[in-house]
């Protein structure tokens, strides 16, 4: 362990080299906030959709996803890139335990609430116990072939939602296709920094796209920002208390399996990534995940 909470992070002139950026290297400030909107960016979709799913409030879910990715970063000491944005795990036992009907705020939110803390609540056991005894008995019954699958079961669960999302008419899904080909585009025939950004630079190629063929040529529903500039800028956000029901906190808080399987594959891709050993870190993560949670 290190003898500091944070590591001395060395500066990194650029990323136009093609090098990669280590968990304890800082890029200079522009680089290092163009390359965080990206990540906001990328995140944003599932951050909302996951609550939308499950009748929460997603502004709410987006501002606890901010705070909670920053207490995330205390915990591991800022030795563990991550940002914890909404689990698709939670989606179907808390439409289970509330049976909610899809449309507008879960009526029964309180309950689904008291059985999220009980999840949090045992998945930072499972991070203290970590921290206490090692983490190769966490990784004997959760082999990278169990955590690789879980992490692509979720993705390919998530896959006919965004279809559906994107086939409202033909020329959406020609859209998604477009965002996609332009993304892919970027990735491919540029360097250095632009193509650290293929996400943020396809995105904007793609919206530009899709303005000049609605707003202009009017082939589909235009861009149109009243809504941005009729909307509060400032606010305090609506909560609801929690309500602790048995069987509900019974039915979620086993979820906590399914997400130190996540967390225990992302640990492991950056690994790979930076070649950098994160299992020092792997108990403060859970730890981390679950007080956010």
């Amino acid at each position: 362990m290190a003898s500091s909470w944070f590591p001395q992070w060395r500066k990194k002139s650029a990323v136009s080299d093609g090098g990669l950026i280590a968990p304890d290297e800082t890029l200079p400030f522009a680089q290092t906030a163009i390359l965080g909107l990206q990540h906001a960016v990328a995140m944003f979709g599932a951050t909302v959709l996951m609550p939308l799913l499950m009748g929460l409030d997603p502004n709410l879910a987006i501002l606890v996803s901010g705070i909670g990715t920053l207490l995330f970063f205390v915990i591991t000491g800022g030795r563990v890139p991550s940002y914890l944005g909404s689990s698709a795990a939670f989606v179907g036992v808390v439409i289970a335990v509330t049976g909610f009907n899809g449309q507008g705020l879960n009526p029964h939110l309180s309950v689904a609430l008291g059985g999220v803390i009980a999840c949090g609540a045992l998945y930072m056991l499972i991070g203290l116990l970590v921290m206490k005894v090692g983490t190769r008995w966490i990784e004997r019954l959760m082999p990278p072939v169990v955590t690789g699958a879980v992490v692509m079961a979720i993705g390919l669960n998530l896959a006919p939602i965004a279809v559906h999302s994107v086939a409202a008419s033909g020329f959406d899904s020609w859209m998604a296709v477009m965002t996609v080909l332009a993304i892919g585009l970027v990735a491919v025939f540029t360097s250095g920094m632009v193509q650290r950004l293929l996400i943020l630079v396809g995105l904007i190629v793609a919206w530009a796209i899709y303005a000049l063929l609605t707003n202009v040529l009017g082939f589909g529903k235009p861009v149109d920002f009243s809504g941005v500039a009729q909307a509060a800028w400032f606010g305090m956000p609506q909560t609801t208390a929690p309500s602790f029901d048995l069987q509900a906190m019974v039915m979620i808080a086993p979820v906590a399996i399914i997400l130190v399987a996540e967390n225990l594959g992302h640990l492991k891709a950056v690994a790979g990534m930076t070649g950098r050993n994160l299992d020092p870190w792997m108990g403060r993560a859970f730890v981390g995940d679950g007080l956010a949670t």
